[in-house]
């Protein structure tokens, strides 16, 4: 095979990939993104399930106290709310203001719910939404609000900050003991956007499986080229310094690792395989829906998963993708609303996230997974004379796990707002939930990722000012998405207060810490970077209220957060200078 061949073979994929029991897997492969959760503050593991196309969340939750308005806007797909094909009620306790009614199809989320495992957050999106699905998955990705440049994912920033600990260097320690599995893991021919870091494209070639690769590299006929290189592609001494051996030597590097990556994984996925459960993976639809969406992709790369977990894969962040919830057309089959294309779709996410936390339950690993959908928008609130329903804006989120809070987070949409915003639901930042502050919230309660650090991920938050709701997010800003802190946290909570007064300040502040018990503790205060700016004080306090005075004169203007940390207790608030 000729140089020219190929590099053109190799460039044609994207990612690091191979594949295992059918599924191609892409592994995020740049120095950014690989870390052992063993190097992690814990071994916890998130989940994400894209809905590809825009999935109809009025049709997924169903407002039942605004009912009539529901089906007045969309009678040709509105889900009945009789018969044996009517919404399944959620939870009759519910005020009634908040009542929901779940398409029929979605009895597996009936189920998590009951069980305490599955919480609805309501009207999920960012103010002004993008009804490009590739802008808006651009968006959702990149942890950035409509206007917004975008040149990296939260998710590979969070994962390149968590690495920066590590001290280790790329491609030196790639993989290796330390690193013996990559962060993450996409089922999908390609990177996403999503897992690109701050400063790097990730070093990926995507090929179906390792050996693919290895045949490629040994095909080369090197010295009958021009430029003179090995049989194996390496380069002389004399290649370094050009162009075409550096990025030869890139591929190469990439695809040792790649190989070593796939051998982990497919030892971890054999050790899961072979802890054998009795959790049915629903297979297909049971009813009447086009043929296209009969069968299950999402069940079979689930049930992956649990089994590499099980197997001791320490991957961070798993991603997902079931693509055909751009209904325009048939959305409902013309003879019963409740069947057909999306029933299918929402059967599928359903039975199989509950399939999956079954399994993650049998295999005493649920404890450690989240798993949280996403979709780049909804559906508009009007359907349209096509049986369908076309791009808009805010729409359900669901998160499941035995560590959520069980509830609907967030009001219902306000259908009696659809006719003023053009048939959409209102993407008002008074009326939504702001999807980065969701994942805000996971990356702090669910990775133990410091306040203070929130701005890294996502620097869009770092300016904003105090809010009052959740569409108009900071980086303190939290969803009620986890129970409350066990006995010992309400405990630490209990015998520890402070703050600063006055905030916002001008001039100068006094940072008062209220102590119960005898401990040492220290006082320092971060810029909206979490870079820290002053320390404060580091001492052994005993019980009482000590206060600390602060001189702001040479601080600029803006916004700045300050910590108490002792040995069991870390609280950081924000510090507004004016």
């Amino acid at each position: 095979m000729e140089r020219r061949e190929f590099i053109e073979k190799s460039l044609a994929y994207t990612g690091g990939a191979f594949l295992l029991n059918g599924v191609s897997f892409n592994t995020m492969m740049a120095g950014s993104l690989e870390q052992t959760a063993a190097i992690s503050k814990n071994e916890n593991i998130m989940v994400i399930i894209q809905m590809h196309g825009g999935n109809d969340g009025l049709n997924s939750v169903i407002p039942v106290s605004q009912y009539s308005d529901y089906y007045n806007l969309r009678p040709n797909i509105a889900i009945s709310d009789t018969g044996q094909r009517k919404f399944i009620n959620l939870d009759s306790k519910l005020p009634t203001n908040q009542q929901v009614g779940f398409h029929p199809d979605m009895k597996g989320f009936k189920e998590l719910y009951d069980r305490g495992e599955l919480a609805i957050l309501q009207n999920v999106g960012y103010e002004n939404m993008n009804g490009s699905h590739f802008k808006g998955r651009d968006i959702w990705f990149g942890g950035v609000g409509a206007s917004d440049s975008i040149a990296s994912g939260w998710m590979g920033r969070y994962l390149q900050l968590e690495y920066q600990r590590t001290g280790l260097i790329y491609p030196d320690n790639f993989p290796g003991s330390e690193m013996p599995f990559p962060l993450g893991l996409e089922f999908s021919n390609e990177v996403s956007l999503g897992f690109n870091t701050a400063n790097t494209v990730p070093a990926a070639v995507s090929i179906p499986n390792p050996g693919t690769f290895f045949d490629l590299v040994s095909e080369l006929t090197g010295y009958e080229d021009e430029i003179k290189i090995d049989p194996r592609g390496l380069t002389t001494p004399t290649m370094k310094s050009t162009l075409y051996g550096k990025e030869l030597d890139w591929i190469l590097e990439i695809e040792q690792g790649t190989d070593k990556y796939a051998k982990k994984i497919q030892e971890a996925y054999k050790k899961g395989d072979a802890i054998k459960t009795s959790t049915v993976y629903p297979t297909r639809y049971p009813l009447a829906a086009p043929t296209g969406s009969l069968y299950n992709q999402l069940a079979n790369n689930l049930q992956i998963v649990s089994k590499l977990i099980s197997g001791g894969c320490t991957t961070k962040i798993y991603l997902i993708r079931i693509g055909g919830f751009d209904t325009h057309v048939n959305q409902v089959e013309n003879y019963d609303n409740s069947l057909g294309h999306h029933a299918a779709l929402m059967y599928h996410v359903s039975a199989s996230m509950k399939a999956f936390q079954d399994d993650l339950k049998a295999r005493n690993i649920a404890d450690k997974v989240l798993t949280v959908t996403m979709s780049e928008f909804g559906r508009r609130a009007a359907s349209n004379t096509s049986y369908g329903s076309d791009h808009g804006t805010v729409a359900p989120l669901f998160v499941t796990g035995t560590k959520i809070n069980p509830s609907i987070i967030g009001a219902n949409p306000n259908l009696k707002k659809v006719i003023e915003n053009g048939g959409n639901l209102s993407d008002k930042k008074e009326d939504i939930i702001d999807f980065k502050v969701i994942f805000s919230t996971i990356l702090q309660d669910w990775f133990e990722l410091e306040t203070e650090n929130v701005a890294q991920v996502f620097p869009v938050l770092a300016t904003q000012a105090a809010t009052t709701s959740w569409g108009e997010p900071d980086i303190y800003d939290k969803v009620p998405l986890f129970k409350k802190p066990n006995g010992l946290d309400t405990l630490m909570q209990k015998t520890i207060d402070f703050m600063a007064f006055p905030n916002p300040a001008q001039f100068q502040t006094t940072i008062s810490i209220k102590v119960n018990i005898n401990q040492k503790a220290k006082v320092y205060v971060s810029d909206s970077k979490g870079n820290v700016i002053l320390h404060v004080m580091d001492a052994f306090l005993i019980a009482d209220t000590h206060t600390y005075s602060i001189d702001l004169t040479s601080f600029p203007k803006g916004l700045y957060f300050y910590t108490l940390q002792t040995l069991k207790f870390k609280q950081t608030k924000k510090l507004i200078i004016t």
